[in-house]
Formats: structure tokens, C-alpha cells, sequence
């Protein structure tokens, strides 16, 4: 990756992407942005905006994402609908995001020569017990938004073999840190928990606890990206980005008590129908094709995240 490469980061103004923003301008890379606002945020470049081209607008343009990525070295492309209840109950719209916006820029990935980084999702394995999961296992997605992620994957897949467009898929796992929307119904375990522990509130674990995921914080994620773009072997590959280690979710809601010194309590709700019991990845494959190993501890990570809500969060 040379100091002087251009590359176009889609929902770069979001979680992981404005993360992935802050590593190519460390290494002195010219980036574009796109993004349509709809869950990213501007305060999430505010350090930075002078140093990009910031460009507010849909994947699904398929103008202006040619446009866009034009002169680009890659594509880091996040821009999607993330939200699972979302993509059952609104299908069609989110389809338009997730599997047509995903079409655009592979379209102007094969008109710029431009390698691309598609952030999949271990949604694709849907609810199958087998673990850990690695590659190779059954892909059965259970709802809209996992269908999408699959059908990503198997048109980035297509345009490599047809138009020899070089993509890479990660499937990421409980990927958690600062910046995490926290005003999102859907945000992830560790951000609801998170801030109700910053609040004294009561954390709320649906179940007995027991179920488990595998949680890899943003700054791992971000690394996965960059080797992942550079790495000569893979192109054509999906690949787990996960630590390959299971922690129960009434672990998690000890660990973020302790670090957010609080005297929450824990209490138990109902399960919710459709959760997925257990998830751990198998992350024995990115190791061997791009070098990728988690490197942050859940509990740094949790520091970290904790310190990042008690400063940008009103009322944490």
C-alpha cells in the first residue's frame, strides 16, 4: 500500500468504517468517502474532515459511485443496512442497499481496476450449531439481511471469475468499540449493556446468559481490512474475522460492570425468539491468507469502548 493510493471507503462515515478512514490517512493515503448518513455520522470524521473527500450520497447511485471510484487503488466497502429486525421488516428497501448498492460498486470496482474489501458477515452461517465456524460451513442465512450479505459475497465472487475484479469478503463476528451508534435500537450487546451500567441501570441479559459470542474489537477489524487489501493470495476468498474465543453474554455483562465500576444490577428476561444460542469463528484461515491474528483482549477493548461512551455519550 503506497503512500500515495486513493481509495474509497463506502460508509466511511460509520462505526468500522471511520476507523478504517483514520488508518489509511495515518498512512498518508488520499481517501474518498461515501456515505448517505442514514446510521454513520459526521462526529465521526470531525477530526479529520479536512483530509477527505466527503461525498454524501447512496452505493445504490451507480453513477456516482463509478465516479467516485475512479483513479482508486481499492474499495473498502461497509456501506449496508445492518440491521437484522430492519431487513425483516422493511425487505425490499434494504435489498436496494444491501444487494443492488453492493452490484454498483463491484461495476465501478471492474471500470477503476480496484480491488475490493466487502465487510460480510458471519450472519451468512445463520443458526447452524456446528463450531467453531469456520469457511467451510453450511452457509444458511435466517433472515433478509444474512441473504443479502451471501448474495454479496457470491456476486464479489462472480466478478472475480468473470472480470477478474480482485475481492476479498470478510465475515465479521461481534465486532464492538468506540463510535458504536449508541442511539440505535439495534445497537450490539455491548453498547446497550455499556451504557446502562454507566447509568447504574439494571442490565438486562434475555435468557440464562449462557448463549455465547465471539466479540473482536474494532481496531482488529480494522486490521483485517488493510491486510486483506494487500494481501497476494486473497482475492477470491472469504474469510472469518473473529479471536476464535466464545464468551458467554453473562460473562460479558460481569466484565463490563467491573470495568465501568458499576453497581448495576443483572437481571434476567425472557430468551427472544430467533437469537442464535452460540457463535465462535474459526479464524485459522485469515491467519494463513492475510496474516490477520486478533490481537485486543475483550476487557482492553471494553476499557476502551467504556472510556469512549463516557466522553462522547450525554448522560453516561
Amino acid at each position: 500500500m503506497s503512500p500515495n493510493d486513493r481509495f474509497l471507503v463506502t460508509g466511511g462515515a460509520g462505526f468500522i468504517g471511520s476507523h478504517i478512514v483514520d488508518a489509511l490517512l495515518a498512512r498518508g493515503n488520499r481517501v474518498v468517502v461515501l456515505d448517505d448518513l442514514s446510521s454513520g455520522s459526521l462526529d465521526n470524521l470531525a477530526h479529520c474532515r479536512d483530509r477527505v473527500e466527503f461525498v454524501q450520497g447512496s452505493i445504490a447511485d451507480a453513477d456516482l459511485v463509478a465516479r467516485l471510484a475512479e483513479g482508486c487503488r481499492g474499495i473498502f466497502h461497509l456501506a449496508a443496512v445492518v440491521s437484522v429486525p430492519q431487513s425483516v421488516e422493511e425487505p425490499l428497501p434494504v435489498d436496494r442497499v444491501n444487494t443492488h448498492g453492493t452490484l454498483c460498486v463491484l461495476e465501478a470496482a471492474r471500470r477503476a481496476g480496484a480491488r475490493v474489501v466487502f465487510s460480510s458477515s458471519a450472519a451468512v452461517y445463520g443458526d447452524d450449531p456446528e463450531l467453531p465456524k469456520t469457511e467451510r460451513s453450511r452457509t444458511e442465512p435466517i433472515s433478509p439481511y444474512g441473504v443479502q450479505k451471501l448474495a454479496g459475497e457470491k456476486y464479489l465472487f462472480a466478478y472475480n471469475r468473470l472480470h477478474g475484479v480482485e475481492g476479498v469478503a470478510l465475515r465479521y463476528f461481534n465486532v464492538f468499540g468506540p463510535r458504536q451508534n449508541p442511539r440505535s435500537m439495534y445497537s450490539g450487546v455491548i453498547t446497550l449493556l455499556t451504557l446502562k451500567a454507566l447509568r447504574g441501570e439494571p442490565l438486562t441479559i434475555f435468557g440464562d446468559g449462557s448463549q455465547t459470542r465471539d466479540f473482536v474489537y474494532v481496531r482488529d477489524v480494522v486490521a483485517a481490512n488493510l491486510l486483506a487489501m494487500d494481501a497476494a493470495d486473497a482475492p477470491g476468498l472469504a474469510v472469518n474475522v473473529g479471536t476464535g474465543r466464545a464468551t458467554s453474554v453473562l460473562e460479558l455483562a460481569e466484565t463490563i460492570r467491573r470495568e465501568a465500576r458499576s453497581g448495576s444490577e443483572i437481571v434476567f428476561g425472557p430468551p427472544r425468539p430467533g437469537d442464535i444460542l452460540h457463535s465462535r469463528s474459526d479464524p485459522s484461515l485469515a491467519e494463513r491468507a492475510i496474516g490477520f491474528r486478533a490481537a485486543v483482549p475483550l476487557a482492553q477493548g471494553l476499557r476502551e469502548a467504556i472510556d469512549w461512551f463516557r466522553q462522547h455519550v450525554p448522560g453516561a
